[in-house]
């Protein structure tokens, strides 16, 4: 039975930081791209980072580009966010998801159940 865990979401003002962490169970975790979504009230799921399965790339959407950082600890079967100077166009649900292809296009991923992070104005 595969699981992924979101933790660290909660609130925070414009400006703050916070570090999300995804861990997994129930699968060889060094063999899947973790990428991590988010979905804001009303909006369409949003890509906001990968990570290679070695940690060797790196990608980011355009948005959170110089400001998120993606890691991974494959020892720990567990990935991170820190998410830096935050505003809040980035309060959404945060998902993390094992994927054999990045950005999970060409496949049906295994997905957490998300955490919610709230920036205040």
């Amino acid at each position: 039975q595969v699981q992924l865990t979101e933790s660290g979401g909660g609130l925070v003002q414009t400006g703050g930081s916070l570090n999300l962490s995804c861990t997994a169970s129930g699968l060889t975790f060094r063999q899947w791209i973790i990428n991590w979504f988010r979905q804001a009230p009303g909006g369409e799921r949003e890509f906001v980072a990968a990570i290679s399965r070695s940690a060797d790339s790196q990608y980011y959407g355009d948005s959170v580009e110089g400001r998120f950082t993606i890691s991974r600890d494959n020892e720990k079967n567990t990935a991170h966010l820190q998410m830096n100077n935050l505003t809040p166009e980035d309060t959404a649900i945060y998902t993390c998801a094992a994927c054999k292809y990045l950005y999970c296009e060409h496949e049906n991923p295994y997905w957490g159940q998300g955490t919610q992070v709230t920036v205040l104005a």
